[in-house]
C-alpha cells in the first residue's frame, strides 16, 4: 500500500549556508572551556624556556659566558649560538644572497630583540631568574632604522657578504608606460610612507617541543597559522626530512592576523632546547616579547606616479617602491611585495605599468605576514594618488573613480602585471555605498560644518581584495633565468576530508588553522546542506597535524583562503562522499542514483518520499554490513578531496603572475571631523561594501569587517613602532603601542554586493582583510579633504594633526632623543642621537665638606655604600670599578654588570662620573659632571648628567625613564652626602608587608 508524501517534502529545505548562523565555537569560549596553547596538556618532564634578547639593534656578539647560570639550582640547559650551529642550518630566504639567519644569533645581531641564548629551567620563573646570571659581550655598531639611511651609499651593512642592505632589486614593465607618459596631458605624482605596524593577538605564542631522537626527529605543538609551506623551512632548518617533523596547533588560537606565521623561528629554537635539555620544553611568549621581536607589517617608501587624461582617466602607472623587511629577510618574505604584484593596478583599467622594487634592510625586527599584507601599503600610496589626481584636476573623486574601474562586462580581467580579476560590478558597488550610505547627507553635513568654520573631510578609498594566494607569486623576485634552473612554483591546493562513523555521525577534518573566524561553524553548515542534516549534527575538527591530516604546502589560515579554497574542498568532498551514498541507496531504493535526495535527515527517493530512511541509519549501515554493497563499491565511508584552481599558474617570462584565486572588492566612504584645539580625528560615519563573491554566513562575514575595520583604523589613527636612530624599540607596552578598543570605533555601516566567482567551487571569495586595506586610506583621504593637505602619513596622531594644521607641540625636555621617523615628520627633538636618552640636573646641599665628599668618591669602599642597588664593587684600575648592581625601572628590575669611571678630578672642586652597564633587560651608560662648592658649612653639588639605555628598559620603561633617573641620581648624591658626613647609608624600610603585619599586630 502506498503512503502519502511525508510532509516534510512539501516544500524545498532552506539550504545553511547563505545564513547567519550563531557560532559553534562561542559557548565552549565563553564558559571557559577553550583549548588554547597554554591550556594543552604536558608531559610531567616537560621544562620551561625563557629567552635572551639582544639589547643592541646592531653589535658583534663578543662572548655569551653560561656558566653562573648553568649552575643555578633548576636550571638544565642553556643553548647558544654554538648549539645552533650544531644541530641545525640558517634558514632559507627567498632571493639569492649570501645572508644568514639563525634560530640564535651567532656572529651579530642586527635588531633590538634578536634571541642570544635560551635557559631551559624547572619552571619559567627559574628560567627567567637565571637570564640575569648570563654574561653576554657585544661590540656595538652603528645602526640604519630607516629606508632611506639603509639605501643610501656608505651606509652600515648588516650583512657584510652581501656588500649592500638593498637585498633585492627588480624592475617590471607592462605594456609602454613611456610612451603612456609622453602622451598624457597631466602627470599626478606623491611620496608616501606606510609605516611599521602589527597586530596583538590577546593570545602570543605558544610552542611545546620534543626532540624524540635522532631517528624520529622532532615533535611540535604550537598556534602556528600556516602557511604550511614554512613547514618545510623549518624541518630545512632543523636537518630532518619533513617526515621527521610533525607538527600539531591547538584547538583555538586566541587571534592571529597573520602574525603567528612568525612562531615557525621560536619553534625551531625550542626544538634545539629540547634536545640539548633532553626533556620536552614549553615557551609561553610574553607580551614584550610580542611587541618587540615577533614580527612587523613591512614599512614602505612608495613614490608614485600617473599619466592622466584630462578628464582623469589613468593610462599609465608608475612605481618606485622600498620595502623595510627588518634585521633579515625571513620567509616568507618579501611576500608584502609580490603577493599583490599581479594586482597592482587594483580596481583599476590601467593598460600600463612600471615598477621598481627594492628590499631593504634595517636594525629593526623582520617583518612578516600581518593582515592583508601588502595590500595595506599598496592601496595607501594607489588610493592617496587618485584622490589628488581629483584634487589637481578639479574633478569630483567619484567621477574619477567611475572613469578608471574595470568594467562589469570585462570579468574575468587580465590586469596590466597578470592578475585575472575573476568577477565584480564595481560600478554597481559604488553606487549603493552612495545610495544607502548616505553620501548626499554626508556631504551635507560637510557644508554646514565649514560654512561654521570647521574641519570637515569625506574621503573615498575602492581595493580589490586578493584571496587563495597562488603558492608561485613569490617566485617573481627571481629573474626568469633564476625561476626557470628552480623549477616552476604554482597553485593553491586546499585539502578536507569528510568521514561517517559506525553510527552514522559525520565528522570533518580541515587542513587550516582558524585563529577565531569561526571556521568550525561554516563547515558544519556545508555538510549539512550536502547530507540534508542539522549542523549541529556535524562534528569539525580544526585541530592540525601534519603526521596525519591530509595537507599541503599551502595549507593554513592566511590570506582569506578560507572561504575560496577550503570550504569550496570541503563541499567536494562531500559531494563525492554523498554520490557514493546515493548509489548505495539506489538499489535499497529502486531508482537511480541521481534520484536520491538527502534532505531533512532523510534519504529517499525523489519519486517515493514516503520510503525513506533516516540518515543515520542508512549511513552507519555499509560499517556493519559491507558485504552487502552494491557490486563496485568499495567499501569505507571517508573522503578527502584536494583541490587547486587551475587559473594560478607559474610567472610567465614577462613576470606576469595571476597573485591569487579570487578578488573581492570593497569601496568605502569616510567622513570625519578633525577638531582643530586637539588634532583628534573624529569619524562621522563610515560606510563599507563588499563583494565578496557567494556568503557563506552573513554574520560571520560582517564579523570579520568589523575587525578588520577595527585593525584598519588602529593603523590610521594610532599604531606603529617607533624606534630610536640607534635602533632601540620604544613601543613596547600599550602605553607606547596604542591600539583601538571599542570606545574608539564606531559601527561602520556595511553593505554587500554577490557576484560569485566563477574559479572557486562556492563562489566564494575572501573578505577578512579588505578593511585593513582600504580603511587607512580611506581615513587618511578623509582628513586630507578636511585640512586641505597632500603630505599625509599615518598613523594619525593628534600630535600629527597639530603638525599638520601649523602647530607643533612644545619641545621635550633636554636630552630627550627623536624617535626615527618618516622624511616627511620633523623630529620632536632636532639634537637626535643615539636611542632612549635621558637627562637629569639639579643640585642638593649635603651636610659635609667638599673634601669629604670627594674623599667618598676616591674610596671604593664608601662609593659601594654610596651607590643605589651596588651589591658588589671592586677596583680593576686607577678610578676605575666593576660592579654588580640592581636597578629597578617600572615593572622592569635586573642587574646590572657596570663599569665605573672617575675622571677631568679637580679635588675638591670638580669630576666626571660615567658608568655602563649590561643585563638581560638591556644596556645603559651615561655620564655627568659633578661640581662642589662650600655652601653654610657643607657643600653645595651640582650634576648634569646624561644617560642612554635600550633593551627592555627603553621599550617598557620610556614614559617612567626620566624621572627614575632623577630618583636614583638624588638617591645617590644623599647617600654620598650621609656617608660623607659620618651618619652611614640610610636604613632600608620596611617592606610594606612587615609594615602591614605589624599594623594587624602580627609581626614586630
Amino acid at each position: 500500500m502506498l503512503m502519502s508524501a511525508p510532509p516534510f517534502v512539501d516544500a524545498p529545505a532552506r539550504p545553511h549556508v547563505g545564513r547567519p548562523a550563531q557560532r559553534v565555537e562561542d559557548r565552549a569560549l565563553l564558559t571557559g572551556r577553550g583549548r588554547y596553547g597554554d591550556d594543552a596538556p604536558v608531559r610531567s618532564d616537560t621544562l620551561h624556556a625563557a629567552v635572551l634578547r639582544s639589547p643592541h639593534a646592531h653589535a658583534r656578539v663578543l662572548a655569551v659566558r653560561t656558566a653562573r647560570a648553568e649552575a643555578m639550582s633548576g636550571v638544565r640547559a642553556v643553548l647558544t649560538g654554538a648549539d645552533v650551529q650544531r644541530w641545525s642550518k640558517p634558514f632559507i630566504v627567498g632571493v639569492k644572497q649570501p645572508m644568514e639567519l639563525w634560530a640564535l644569533a651567532v656572529d651579530k645581531v642586527r635588531y633590538a630583540g634578536e634571541p642570544i641564548a635560551v635557559v631551559v629551567a624547572e619552571s619559567r620563573y627559574l628560567a627567567e631568574d637565571a637570564l640575569e646570571l648570563l654574561e653576554a659581550d657585544y661590540e656595538q655598531l652603528p645602526a640604519v632604522v630607516d629606508i632611506e639611511s639603509a639605501a643610501a651609499e656608505g651606509a652600515p651593512v648588516l650583512h657584510e657578504r652581501v656588500g649592500s642592505n638593498v637585498v633585492s632589486d627588480r624592475s617590471f614593465c607592462y605594456g609602454d608606460p613611456d610612451a603612456a607618459f609622453a602622451a598624457a596631458p597631466h602627470r599626478v605624482a606623491l611620496s608616501v610612507h606606510y609605516p611599521r605596524n602589527s597586530c596583538t593577538p590577546i593570545e602570543t605564542a605558544v610552542v611545546i617541543a620534543e626532540f624524540l631522537s635522532e631517528q624520529d626527529g622532532y615533535d611540535i605543538q604550537s598556534n602556528f597559522m600556516g602557511p604550511f609551506s614554512l613547514h618545510t623551512v623549518m624541518a630545512m632548518a632543523l636537518k630532518v626530512p619533513g617526515n621527521r617533523l610533525r607538527h600539531r596547533t591547538f584547538a583555538d588560537s586566541g587571534g592571529s592576523f597573520g602574525v603567528k606565521q612568525a612562531v615557525m623561528a621560536p619553534a625551531v629554537l625550542m626544538c634545539l632546547a629540547a634536545r640539548k635539555a633532553g626533556s620536552p620544553v614549553k615557551w609561553v611568549e610574553d607580551r614584550l616579547e610580542h611587541l618587540t621581536a615577533a614580527t612587523s607589517a613591512t614599512g614602505r617608501l612608495c613614490h608614485a606616479e600617473a599619466a592622466v587624461e584630462a578628464d582623469g582617466r589613468i593610462t599609465a602607472l608608475s612605481l618606485d617602491q622600498f620595502d623595510d623587511c627588518g634585521g633579515y629577510l625571513r620567509a616568507p618574505e618579501p611576500a608584502t611585495f609580490y603577493r599583490m604584484h599581479g594586482c597592482l593596478t587594483g580596481a583599476y583599467a590601467i593598460e600600463h605599468l612600471r615598477v621598481r622594487n627594492r628590499v631593504v634592510l634595517t636594525n629593526k625586527t623582520p617583518s612578516g605576514l600581518v593582515r592583508g599584507f601588502g595590500g595595506p601599503q599598496v592601496y595607501f600610496a594607489l588610493e592617496r594618488l587618485v584622490q589628488r589626481i581629483a584634487v589637481e584636476l578639479s574633478l569630483d573623486p567619484l567621477d574619477v573613480y567611475r572613469r578608471n574601474f574595470i568594467a562589469s562586462d570585462a570579468f574575468p580581467y587580465r590586469a596590466a602585471a597578470g592578475a585575472l580579476i575573476d568577477s565584480g560590478d564595481y560600478q554597481a558597488a559604488l553606487a549603493m555605498a552612495v545610495r544607502d550610505g548616505g553620501l548626499a547627507e554626508l556631504r551635507q553635513r560637510q557644508e554646514t560644518a565649514r560654512a561654521e568654520g570647521r574641519l570637515y573631510g569625506i574621503g573615498f578609498a575602492a581595493i580589490v581584495e586578493p584571496s587563495v594566494s597562488n603558492m608561485g607569486y613569490i617566485t617573481t623576485v627571481m629573474p626568469r633565468e633564476q625561476r626557470t634552473k628552480a623549477g616552476p612554483k604554482n597553485g593553491a591546493i586546499a585539502a578536507a576530508t569528510v568521514g561517517i562513523d559506525p553510527l552514522g555521525g559525520l565528522s570533518v577534518v580541515i587542513a587550516s588553522s582558524p585563529a577565531g573566524q569561526g571556521h568550525r561553524t561554516v563547515c558544519a553548515q556545508i555538510v549539512a546542506d550536502v547530507f540534508g542534516v542539522e549542523p549541529s549534527e556535524v562534528s569539525v575538527n580544526v585541530e592540525f597535524d601534519t603526521q596525519k591530516d591530509a595537507w599541503s604546502v599551502a595549507a593554513g589560515n592566511y590570506s582569506s583562503r578560507f572561504a575560496g579554497a577550503v570550504a569550496g574542498t570541503l563541499h567536494l568532498a562531500c559531494t563525492r562522499l554523498r554520490d557514493k551514498l546515493a548509489g548505495i541507496a539506489a538499489a535499497s531504493l529502486d531508482c537511480a542514483a541521481a534520484d536520491v535526495v538527502f534532505a531533512y535527515g532523510k534519504v529517499y527517493a525523489r519519486h517515493a518520499p514516503e520510503r525513506s530512511l533516516p540518515f543515520a541509519r542508512f549511513a552507519a549501515s555499509p560499517h556493519w554490513a559491507p558485504g552487502l554493497l552494491p557490486a563496485g563499491t568499495d567499501p569505507g565511508l571517508r573522503e578527502t578531496a584536494f583541490w587547486t584552481p587551475p587559473q594560478l599558474t607559474a610567472p610567465d617570462d614577462q613576470d606576469r603572475v595571476n597573485t591569487s584565486a579570487a578578488y573581492g572588492f570593497a569601496f568605502d566612504i569616510c567622513a570625519v571631523e578633525v577638531d582643530r584645539d586637539t588634532g583628534r580625528v573624529r569619524i562621522d560615519r563610515y560606510v563599507t561594501t563588499h563583494d565578496a563573491g557567494t556568503l557563506l554566513n552573513p554574520a560571520l562575514a560582517d564579523g570579520q569587517i568589523r575587525g578588520a575595520f577595527a585593525q584598519g583604523l588602529g593603523a590610521a589613527l594610532m599604531e606603529e613602532f617607533r624606534y630610536g636612530a640607534d635602533g632601540s624599540f620604544q613601543s613596547g607596552t600599550f602605553a607606547d603601542y596604542l591600539v583601538p578598543t571599542t570606545c574608539e570605533v564606531p559601527d561602520p555601516v556595511i553593505l554587500h554586493l554577490e557576484t560569485p566567482s566563477p574559479f572557486t567551487p562556492l563562489g566564494a571569495k575572501g573578505l577578512g582583510e579588505g578593511n585593513n586595506m582600504s580603511t587607512p586610506p580611506c581615513i587618511a583621504n578623509a582628513v586630507a579633504d578636511a585640512l586641505g593637505r597632500a603630505d599625509i602619513v599615518l598613523p594619525l596622531t593628534p600630535s600629527r594633526v597639530m603638525h599638520l594644521l601649523g602647530m607643533d607641540d612644545p619641545p621635550p625636555s633636554a636630552g630627550s632623543a627623536a624617535a626615527a621617523m618618516p622624511a616627511s615628520e620633523p623630529p620632536a627633538n632636532p639634537k637626535g642621537g643615539k636611542g632612549k636618552a635621558l637627562s637629569a640636573r639639579g643640585e642638593i646641599l649635603l651636610p659635609a665638606t667638599p673634601e669629604a665628599v670627594f674623599a667618598v668618591l676616591l674610596d671604593p669602599v664608601a662609593l659601594a655604600r654610596v651607590i643605589p642597588g651596588c651589591n658588589a664593587l671592586e677596583s680593576v684600575g686607577p678610578n676605575r670599578h666593576r660592579a654588580d648592581v640592581t636597578v629597578g625601572v617600572g615593572m622592569i628590575k635586573a642587574r646590572y654588570a657596570a663599569e665605573i669611571a672617575l675622571s677631568e678630578i679637580e679635588a675638591p672642586r670638580r669630576l666626571r662620573l660615567a658608568g655602563s652597564g649590561l643585563s638581560s633587560v638591556g644596556a645603559a651608560k651615561g655620564s655627568g659632571l659633578v661640581t662642589l662648592e662650600p655652601k653654610d658649612g657643607g657643600t653645595l653639588l651640582r650634576y648634569d648628567y646624561e644617560a642612554e639605555v635600550s633593551g627592555k628598559v627603553a621599550a617598557v620603561g620610556g614614559r617612567m625613564l626620566e624621572g627614575a633617573a632623577k630618583i636614583v641620581l638624588k638617591q645617590l648624591f644623599e647617600q654620598l652626602g650621609r656617608q660623607a658626613g659620618g651618619q652611614g647609608a640610610a636604613p632600608v624600610a620596611d617592606p610594606w608587608w612587615r609594615r602591614l603585619l605589624r599594623m594587624l599586630g602580627g609581626a614586630k
